[in-house]
């Protein structure tokens, strides 16, 4: 018996997934992802290969993680989050993946979307529906379209 929880409508795929840890029904998580202890991957979730997930965190439904993605200790990210990786996307090309790093106890509001390289500082708040384009501060709110520091 393990000491993470697995529903038996996901495809998990990876044996690295932290003790305490849930994935929900419809989820995938691809051989080679990394899952932190005590985190909560709700439904339809998909985590692809060379994503890095630390301890402690959420992904609500609906929140895909492409490959270079690190979401370290804490991190919690809203309803259908979309992070991305082209930053020059076209059909059937080969293209660079650019990573997104989410430091430690970052939360990303719902809808939100993360664009390419960004940075999220340790401690930042991105605010539900916001495009963010560009790096955010640690321990900064940012929202809008393209996302602002509020102060």
């Amino acid at each position: 018996m393990s000491d993470y929880f697995i529903h038996e409508q996901s495809d998990v795929q990876s044996d690295n997934i932290g003790a305490g840890t849930r994935v929900w029904q419809f989820s995938v998580i691809l051989k080679g992802a990394k899952i932190g202890k005590d985190c909560n991957i709700c439904a339809q979730c998909f985590v692809e290969s060379d994503v890095i997930v630390g301890d402690n965190c959420t992904l609500k439904n609906g929140v895909y993680l492409w490959n270079g993605t690190r979401l370290e200790d804490g991190v919690f990210v809203g309803p259908n989050v979309s992070f991305t990786n082209d930053k020059y996307p076209r059909s059937r090309q080969n293209f660079d993946q650019t990573g997104i790093i989410v430091k430690k106890g970052a939360s990303i509001g719902a809808g939100a979307v993360i664009c390419p390289g960004v940075t999220i500082g340790e401690g930042a708040m991105v605010g539900a529906g916001a495009v963010v384009t560009k790096d955010v501060a640690p321990r900064v709110t940012v929202a809008g379209c393209p996302a602002k520091e509020l102060k």
